[in-house]
């Protein structure tokens, strides 16, 4: 009898066991065909829009690389190009990326691995040099060591001799500096472990901590690092929600996730592994939940934050795990990388084009890395690239108090007074309206718009500088601008109507402003995503620093 009863036992505690094994393993899987179709269908929304990258944390580098490891078919001369932006960058910061922030250096040099050049030569500056800079490095907290890391890495950099240094860095050191800031729980948060830390770097972050372990991941041959890594999977998988995905600081959010994907995947462990499967989900059934078709990933599933900062981290970390599945190298081992051959698609970049007007050119830079608090951040803006292009040149700037103001309206004078400060015009009044009196700061700004043709006025000799620029009135003189830059801008009555049909109120747009419209959604200097024109409607700062980056990108000036 007691030997039925253990068979009966043992038998129930198979099945259970094999219940429970089902439950872990029977995730809902991303197919290899979906995962395919996502990241094509990312891959064309980041081409479309990051149509001409910068440098900077969005609408940049991680674009490039998430495009150059894609295998999606990008033409060379968006590379050639971004290279070039690079190049004219780096003269003129003067080769000095940042005095603080060195993730500015290790951002570029990943990115310019991904696609095959070498960040030790750009315009006759090594911009891996800073890296050998230790306490200059480690001042970000632990983006500093672990981004060093990456990038030196990603192309099997040698340890650059900095002479300025007062410490000289070496690999060991970063790695020294990662290990030793790991926090009680296994995992690590950017200043935990530091002299900065503060109370809410007592617990570790799943950002941090996945980019930690990409870190680390080539160095798992040293006990400590192989100790360090499997602390920090434990608490990762601990950390991991009923969904399959992560929060960091209390909020469940697409990168957190992103950031283990790639993890994984440096590490060479499958994103099946049962440590990271929960309730049959894995992390990258997770992040496909915060996809959007032809519009990139959410940040959150209530759509706040920076969607263009968490699509070209989705990008990528669809990428990682695409790789990782298929076998071939991870995402930041670059002996893979594209070769993008020397030359920059026919045109010298900057040079504008062959049909622009005679005094239409770029503006230099004039403060490299410009940006303002709220657009960045915890505030990031969609727009935050073009404002911070057009604030490096001069063309726009803050509103005296250190920030932007993206959501700000702008009069038609400060609007005049931008389009000729990014045309690179020199201002000159005229005395063409009666209402604009040569002792008004933006006459000499409007008179060389009149004169150009950019500016036509309300009518009765006047131009109305006070009033508040509306989508209409600016797609009229952007499109005014875009001739003077040797863009073709004439469309014939049938192509303006259908450009303009996709939306439902264009029979509401005065015949005046259609043909502009229509020219201004064709060439991408405004967004097309949405179902009205709203032509009355208010510009925004920052949707008028698009509007202009998107001209000047289109007419070669930037």
């Amino acid at each position: 009898m007691n030997n039925i009863r253990t068979r009966r036992a043992l038998s129930l505690l198979l099945a259970l066991s094999l219940l429970l094994g089902l439950a872990v393993t029977a995730s809902a899987k991303v197919s290899d065909q979906a995962l395919a179709d996502a990241i094509t269908d990312t891959a064309q929304y980041m081409y479309k829009t990051v149509k001409n990258p910068q440098v900077g944390s969005i609408g940049g580098e991680w674009a490039v690389l998430g495009l150059a490891r894609s295998g999606y078919a990008v033409p060379m001369e968006y590379y050639q190009d971004y290279y070039a932006t690079v190049e004219a960058y780096v003269r003129a910061c003067n080769g000095q990326l940042h005095d603080k922030k060195y993730t500015e250096y290790s951002r570029v040099i990943v990115a310019l691995s991904s696609i095959g050049k070498d960040a030790r030569d750009v315009a006759g500056y090594d911009l891996t040099k800073p890296l050998g800079d230790y306490d200059k490095t480690i001042w970000q907290g632990m983006n500093g060591p672990i981004w060093a890391l990456i990038a030196l890495d990603s192309r099997d950099y040698p340890m650059p001799r900095n002479p300025e240094a007062k410490t000289q860095a070496t690999r060991q050191m970063y790695i020294d500096r990662i290990l030793s800031c790991q926090l009680p729980d296994g995992g690590w948060s950017l200043f935990g472990g530091t002299s900065a830390a503060s109370s809410g770097d007592g617990v570790s972050d799943p950002d941090i901590t996945g980019m930690a372990l990409q870190a680390l991941a080539k160095y798992q041959d040293q006990p400590a690092v192989k100790k360090a890594t499997e602390e920090a999977l434990d608490c990762m998988s601990k950390r991991q929600d009923a969904q399959g995905g992560f929060a960091s600081w209390g909020t469940t959010n697409s990168e957190s996730c992103v950031q283990m994907i790639c993890a994984l995947g440096e590490l060479g462990i499958s994103l099946d592994d049962s440590r990271f499967v929960k309730n049959g989900k894995t992390m990258l059934d997770n992040l496909m939940t915060f996809y959007k078709k032809g519009s990139g990933f959410l940040h959150t599933m209530d759509g706040s934050g920076s969607n263009q900062m968490a699509s070209e981290q989705g990008f990528y970390g669809l990428i990682a795990a695409q790789r990782m599945q298929a076998g071939r190298n991870s995402l930041y081992r670059m002996g893979d990388a594209i070769t993008v051959p020397e030359g920059s698609g026919g045109l010298t970049r900057g040079q504008g084009l062959a049909g622009k007007h005679a005094d239409v050119k770029a503006v230099p830079m004039k403060e490299p890395g410009k940006t303002f608090d709220d657009i960045t951040g915890d505030h990031a803006h969609k727009n935050q690239p073009a404002i911070e292009a057009m604030a490096a040149r001069g063309i726009l700037s803050g509103k005296g108090d250190g920030l932007f103001h993206p959501g700000d309206s702008m009069t038609r004078a400060e609007f005049a007074a931008t389009v000729v400060r990014a045309l690179g015009l020199q201002p000159k009044a005229t005395n063409a309206f009666t209402d604009v009196t040569a002792d008004k700061w933006y006459a000499p700004y409007v008179g060389t718009a009149s004169a150009c043709g950019i500016i036509t006025g309300v009518g009765n000799g006047k131009f109305n500088p006070n009033g508040t620029i509306t989508k209409q009135e600016a797609a009229s003189m952007i499109a005014r601008a875009a001739k003077l830059c040797g863009l073709d801008t004439a469309l014939d009555a049938g192509a303006v109507r259908d450009v303009l049909a996709q939306f439902t109120d264009y029979v509401k747009t005065p015949e005046w402003a259609r043909q502009s419209l229509a020219f201004c959604y064709q060439a991408g200097i405004l967004d097309d995503s949405a179902l009205t024109i709203q032509g009355t409607a208010v510009m925004q700062r920052g949707e008028i620093a698009q509007m202009l980056f998107n001209l000047l990108g289109s007419a070669n000036l930037l």
